[in-house]
């Protein structure tokens, strides 16, 4: 598996059910859509879940034993890493939109060279040995979290010029989740990527939200079934 090669997970949305369908099969199978006209849709989910992306062949092997939300700095290390640094912020929320205390979060990415630290990574790009390039958290009671990191570069594959993306595992109460965040800036570059293509109209669930008064600031709220 490599994101630098064609396979399954890459190729293929079908793999995947539409996570609008999976919600509102789930929501079936418990009776929510078979009661009175009134009742029924006010039991309707009101948020669409995040779209599901694959998880790609570049999650940690053998994640780093320092794991924090703050993937700019090592313990013992004098350099931050790399690049532009920036801090992610948001929820984790159910489909009526309330916040799921205690979600798990794993976060891995490509550094600002646009390389993994992952041993099967074949590009050239330079490692950055002051990047975590790895994180797992926990969501408050409010369902908030925040990740400070660097924007990861984009990089070349067989299915095309892969644009900055973070790589998440999501896991609430009942439901597990594989994402991808993409930036707003990288517009085109998002466009004409083969697997943010293929979310179709969710796409924009992958998509995080910039602060217009401080660039290096994002923020992106997760949408799970529970």
């Amino acid at each position: 598996m490599h994101e630098r090669q064609i396979d399954d997970k890459a190729t293929a949305s079908d793999s995947f059910l539409s996570r609008r369908q999976f919600a509102q099969s789930a929501l079936a199978s418990a009776g929510l859509f078979v009661v009175g006209p009134a009742l029924a849709q006010e039991r309707q989910p009101v948020l669409g879940t995040t779209a599901e992306s694959p998880m790609g062949p570049f999650y940690p092997l053998r994640p780093l034993a320092e794991n924090d939300a703050d993937l700019t700095r090592l313990a013992g290390h004098a350099n931050r890493a790399r690049g532009t640094v920036i801090e992610l912020t948001g929820r984790v929320l159910d489909l009526r939109g309330n916040p799921i205390a205690g979600a798990q979060m794993e976060l891995w990415q490509a550094n600002a060279a646009g390389r993994y630290m992952h041993e099967l990574d074949p590009a050239t790009a330079p490692l950055d040995p002051d990047f975590q390039s790895y994180a797992r958290l926990t969501t408050g009671t409010d369902g908030a979290y925040r990740i400070v990191t660097i924007k990861p570069g984009g990089y070349d594959s067989p299915i095309g010029h892969r644009p900055p993306h973070l790589h998440f595992d999501l896991r609430g109460r009942t439901h597990r989740s594989i994402a991808q965040m993409y930036f707003p800036e990288d517009a085109e570059a998002n466009a004409r990527d083969t697997l943010y293509s293929a979310l179709g109209d969710e796409a924009g669930t992958s998509l995080a939200a910039r602060d217009a008064a401080d660039s290096s600031k994002y923020r992106w709220d997760i949408v799970l079934i529970g």
